[in-house]
């Protein structure tokens, strides 16, 4: 019997992190050859998440470079992917959610006469500027998809009112869910360096908030407003840590750095590996994020979260209330923090609700959905 051939295409530390666990599943059924390319769209950052889920790496297109452009970006993947296509001739590509990788990869493998498979399909802001690119990005690879793996009902119906056939789209959790789990799991007595570092800074016995930021949107006034916001909660409200694992990226890290650093119960420091956010989070009281992958971990977790965005593609978990959409008002950032910290039962009631993103079985799905699509 003919093995179909799977290649997972992606780039960047979330994409890797989701497509994880549905690497590993399909590496484990004799059914399929699977293949791995990267294409490095972010490197140190990615290489931690393929180092610890232990991922093969058959093709590296290695196309990050110093103050890179979309376009740059874009015409590098193109031009590595060309060979790759025609040298593995694979009859699945599997992309995932919204980057600039996915949305290459998708074309690339169209122009190659093979089938997308789009994980974290559906998401929709409606806004092609924010967030931006990803929303014009996972458009795009919507339209050339074969199958749709979408996280949640609301996504799929997304995609139908698209005019996608309801034949080509399956629910089947978020895969970040599968990751999280997994590596929960495998950091309970996590101490490396970057963990002995935080433990070393900051008081753990008090209430920690963790941070993060990095949205396009958000460069300039907004993060600018973000800081205003954790510089008055660091100082007004009694009992806080903050921990900000600082982006790289110059138009968040010098703003950061300049309103911030002055602070002693801010603590700024380097991003974390994967498994190392993980404990963090675990270890935080709080989660202030314009990450969407952050939206969806935390609640497995018991954490509230607040997110430092306009609008958001992931609208289940405001419905569902494991997170409140904030964008980047100072005073809204700072009264709902001080309420969630001081009302213990608001606090409750937010850090027990349902995660409506996955119960850690998205990879099975996926898997069985793919076996019956290739008999």
């Amino acid at each position: 019997m003919k093995k179909e051939k799977i290649l997972f295409v992606f780039g960047t530390r979330p994409e890797a992190i989701k497509l994880a666990p549905i690497i590993k599943g399909f590496l484990e059924r004799e059914e399929f050859l699977t293949k791995v390319c990267l294409t490095s769209q972010h490197r140190e950052m990615l290489d931690q998440v393929i180092d610890f889920f232990e991922l093969p790496k058959d093709y590296d297109l290695n196309i990050m470079q110093p103050n890179q452009t979309l376009a740059g970006i874009t015409s590098r993947i193109f031009t590595g992917l060309d060979p790759i296509m025609k040298d593995f001739q694979p009859d699945y590509v599997f992309v995932h959610g919204d980057t600039t990788t996915s949305m290459v990869a998708s074309l690339s493998a169209f122009y190659a006469g093979a089938k997308v498979c789009h994980v974290e399909a559906g998401l929709r802001t409606n806004d092609k500027n924010s967030p931006f690119p990803e929303e014009m990005n996972r458009q795009i690879t919507g339209r050339v998809a074969t199958f749709h793996f979408t996280p949640t009902q609301v996504a799929k119906e997304n995609l139908i009112k698209e005019n996608i056939a309801d034949s080509s789209i399956v629910v089947t959790g978020n895969s970040v869910i599968d990751a999280l789990l997994f590596t929960a799991k495998k950091t309970v007595h996590l101490k490396n360096a970057e963990i002995c570092e935080i433990c070393s800074k900051v008081d753990l016995s008090k209430k920690v908030i963790l941070v993060t930021g990095h949205r396009r949107e958000n460069h300039g006034e907004g993060i600018i407003k973000i800081c205003q916001a954790l510089r008055r909660i660091a100082l007004e409200i009694k009992g806080t840590e903050i921990v900000f694992p600082v982006h790289l990226n110059p138009n968040i890290a010098s703003p950061v750095k300049k309103l911030l650093s002055d602070i002693p119960n801010i603590h700024l420091i380097n991003p974390l590996s994967y498994p190392s956010f993980v404990w963090m989070m675990k270890q935080s009281k709080l989660i202030l994020t314009d990450s969407g992958g952050v939206q969806e971990e935390a609640p497995s977790l018991g954490k509230p979260v607040l997110v430092l965005r306009e609008n958001t593609e992931r609208p289940e978990a405001v419905k569902e209330g494991t997170v409140i959409l904030l964008g980047t008002d100072e005073d809204k950032i700072f009264f709902t923090t001080q309420a969630l910290l001081t009302d213990s039962e608001m606090y409750h009631k937010m850090s027990i609700k349902n995660n409506p993103y996955g119960d850690g079985k998205t990879t099975e799905r996926i898997i069985q959905f793919m076996l019956n699509a290739s008999l």
